[in-house]
């Protein structure tokens, strides 16, 4: 037999189709050469039945016959036995190692099987190993999106909150860039993602090549490496003002600026993580207008117990937490208070007093400001009815917020109530409340103007005060913001601004009433000017309706006891 045919022999044995024939076939001579030594010791049987004086030579023969029979098959077992047991373990350990690779692939580890052949079995063996490096290569690839911006190709947030993790004495420093949707309209989408991956090649270049993530659309961040707070906000200053040169975007520079936020590890799980923490620094300098700022919790406040106020509100308006408290107005002609403000108190079961800036805001972003208002309003009607049974003639003036002045609904509500009563009643909006929505909110106005309402301009000064909205709105009232009146006796710019507002208020018909007197010298000052009323602690401070009827009942009604 040449080499060849012996080669292809022995391949062909080493295919598991012909290993599983050759095993069937051993068996099948096996129960073959079984059935003959059956068949032989019967006809041995038989014939020693049938034959009373056998010849011995023929009985020797025939029982050599059968012992060679015997030993035959007993060998020829022992042989099936021995082969069927290679056979089996050359077939069971792939397998078994194929079912452990696939044990430690569910439980996350990338193994190879060996292929210790050209059969099925090995070439499963390939193909397992093929889907492995396919896995590897995709889990690869899906790891790096993971962890990647895809517009800018930098770390995202979550890499940078694992590199955090990592860093036990890690600072975050985050980087707001500043009027980032108005730089990315002026040079598109493209081009403000390369400048976001320039900048963050800026800034890791200046932090010695520390990794810069973007975590958010016009935010960057960074782990350094500080000892104290203060070395780490200084840090940031440092990196912000570098950041400030221009950027090259193609081909040309575009200014940008920056507002660094620090945040640095902390052990309580109670506070968001350092990412958010140094969002929140960021907001924080900004609105202090500072170039970077250090997180303050004081200043943050406790957000989750603020969320638990959000679901209590609305029970506490039915419950009796809520109450009004009056501050008093005084009228320098009349020489006596003839109006109060009304200001709703919330006094918490177990937070105590919470403060009305809180509840306030909360209440218009959750959508519970009207319902707050109507309550405000409805309760200020029914006190105005018992300070007049006391036989004080006082207008009521209530805050309502911006966000119903285009509101129809709480207008026809508001508009009932007042018609049902016949009370007078001011409401005081602010001057950008009107700037949101102004044909909207200037429609509602006329609405209650031409109702006999009486409107106030609160806080006048205070915001991008316009001409031509004071011009528009049909206002009976003007207050100037307690910043310019407190200040007033030390700041002659304050007083001359104070005079102006009086002679422009006065000049358009509306009367003038001044916030935040808290000395005789301001409310002198005012006395000369020709203000019409006064607002403040020297008049009086909030109190409830029980202590106005008093204070209106008693001296406190003129005006000595009301600057004492």
């Amino acid at each position: 037999m040449s080499p060849a045919r012996s080669l292809r022999g022995w391949s062909g044995f080493r295919n598991l189709r012909t290993r599983m024939t050759i095993l069937y076939a051993a068996l099948f001579s096996l129960a073959l050469g079984m059935t003959a030594i059956a068949v032989l010791m019967t006809v041995g049987r038989v014939a020693g039945g049938g034959v009373e004086q056998g010849v011995e030579g023929s009985a020797s023969v025939h029982q050599s016959v059968l012992v060679s029979l015997v030993v035959i098959s007993a060998l020829g077992l022992a042989g099936v036995i021995a082969g069927s047991w290679i056979l089996s373990r050359s077939l069971t350990r792939p397998i078994s190692d194929l079912d452990r690779a696939v044990q430690k692939l569910k439980q996350g580890e990338h193994v190879q099987v060996p292929v210790a052949s050209d059969d099925e079995l090995g070439r499963l063996a390939a193909s397992f190993n093929a889907m492995i490096g396919d896995l590897r290569d995709r889990e690869a690839r899906l790891t790096h999106m993971a962890l990647h911006d895809m517009e800018s190709g930098l770390p995202n947030r979550l890499a940078l909150e694992r590199l955090a993790a990592r860093h036990r004495d890690g600072w975050v420093i985050l980087f707001g860039l500043d009027r980032f949707e108005v730089v990315r309209n002026a040079i598109g989408y493209d081009s403000m993602a390369r400048l976001v991956t320039t900048l963050g090649q800026r800034i890791s270049a200046l932090a010695d090549g520390a990794p810069v993530a973007r975590i958010g659309a016009g935010a960057l961040g960074v782990v350094v490496h500080a000892q104290t707070g203060a070395e780490a906000l200084a840090f940031a200053r440092r990196l912000g003002e570098a950041a400030h040169t221009p950027v090259k975007v193609n081909g040309a520079p575009v200014d940008i600026a920056v507002t660094a936020g620090v945040a640095g590890p902390t052990a309580s799980s109670d506070t968001a993580s350092p990412i958010d923490r140094a969002a929140i620094a960021v907001e924080q300098a900004r609105r202090t207008r500072r170039a970077a700022a250090l997180f303050d919790p004081t200043q943050y406040g406790d957000p989750a117990g603020n969320l638990s106020l959000i679901s209590e509100l609305m029970a506490a308006l039915h419950n009796g937490e809520f109450s009004l408290a009056y501050q008093p107005k005084y009228d320098f002609r009349a020489d006596r208070i003839t109006a109060v403000e009304a200001l709703a108190r919330w006094t918490h079961p177990r937070r105590g007093v919470v403060p009305p800036d809180l509840f306030v805001g909360m209440a218009e972003e959750t959508g519970h400001i009207r319902p707050l208002t109507e309550w405000v309003i409805q309760r200020a009607l029914a006190d105005q009815r018992l300070v007049a049974q006391a036989g004080h003639d006082i207008q009521m003036s209530v805050n309502v917020s911006g966000r119903l002045l285009t509101d129809d609904a709480f207008a026809d509500g508001v508009l009932a109530m007042i018609g049902e009563s016949g009370a007078r009643l001011c409401i005081e909006i602010t001057e950008t409340a009107v700037m949101d929505n102004p044909e909207r909110a200037l429609g509602m106005i006329e609405r209650f103007a031409a109702a006999g309402v009486a409107v106030s301009l609160d806080d006048y000064g205070s915001g991008l005060s316009s001409l031509a909205y004071l011009k528009r709105i049909p206002a009976n009232e003007l207050k100037i913001d307690k910043a310019f009146v407190m200040g007033m006796d030390q700041s002659s710019r304050d007083a001359l601004l104070v005079k102006s507002t009086i002679d422009l208020a006065h000049g358009l018909g509306l009367q003038i009433t001044a916030e935040g007197v808290e000395s005789p010298t301001a409310l002198a000052l005012l006395r000369g000017m020709g203000c019409d009323m006064a607002q403040g602690y020297l008049i009086g401070r909030p109190a409830p309706l029980e202590a106005l009827l008093e204070q209106l009942g008693g001296s406190g009604a003129d005006a000595s006891s009301a600057v004492a």
